[in-house]
């Protein structure tokens, strides 16, 4: 099996620091739903992992995320593309829990799920915390500059050897054109 693991929120939408709250909010960055598209025709099982904690924060529930999902499932279809799991942690930064990025519960969990090995899945992500939780489950990480990837980039901390790029497109046609790595 061919597996990629994606962040959602400044990787396949668009980021806000107020945090996205409905399917109104929820905007495609350019160029992102046609990458998840090509990934699946080159035969990749695409995977969301995603920190949600705006649930935990009061600002939306699992019914409201469910109906960003939902969009963001319509979308795609619209380039004949599909996402083959979502999985999310609920928690604030207080709970202490082990779903939230940057431990790995999410990424054990797509594991499990999926019967597969992490050893050298792509995980592409915008925030550090993406490239940690990646790193310790012993997948590879990729940066897009995307959402809060500019600032991840200049902080410059725990990047060492982490190939970045400007979007999820551009990493996306390299990875599948063999030269992501």
């Amino acid at each position: 099996m061919k597996l990629i693991i994606l962040d959602r929120d400044g990787v396949i939408n668009q980021d806000s620091d107020d945090y996205i709250k409905s399917p109104e909010e929820f905007i495609p960055i350019p160029g992102s739903l046609e990458a998840i598209a090509q990934l699946n025709h080159a035969g990749y099982t695409v995977m969301v992992a995603t920190n949600q904690s705006g649930i935990a924060r009061g600002y939306y529930d699992v019914d409201m995320l469910n109906r960003m999902h939902e969009k963001l499932k319509r979308l795609l279809n619209n380039f004949g593309g599909h996402i083959d799991g979502i999985f999310f942690c609920p928690h604030g930064p207080n709970d202490h829990c082990d779903c939230r990025k940057p431990k790995t519960g999410l990424y054990e969990e797509i594991a499990q799920r999926a019967g597969v090995s992490l050893t050298d899945v792509p995980v592409v992500g915008d925030s550090l915390r993406d490239i940690q939780s990646a790193q310790a489950v012993g997948a590879k990480p990729f940066l897009v500059k995307t959402g809060k990837g500019e600032r991840t980039l200049a902080k410059g901390e725990g990047l060492e050897g982490v190939p970045v790029f400007k979007d999820l497109s551009e990493c996306v046609d390299s990875l599948l054109n063999g030269r992501a790595y």
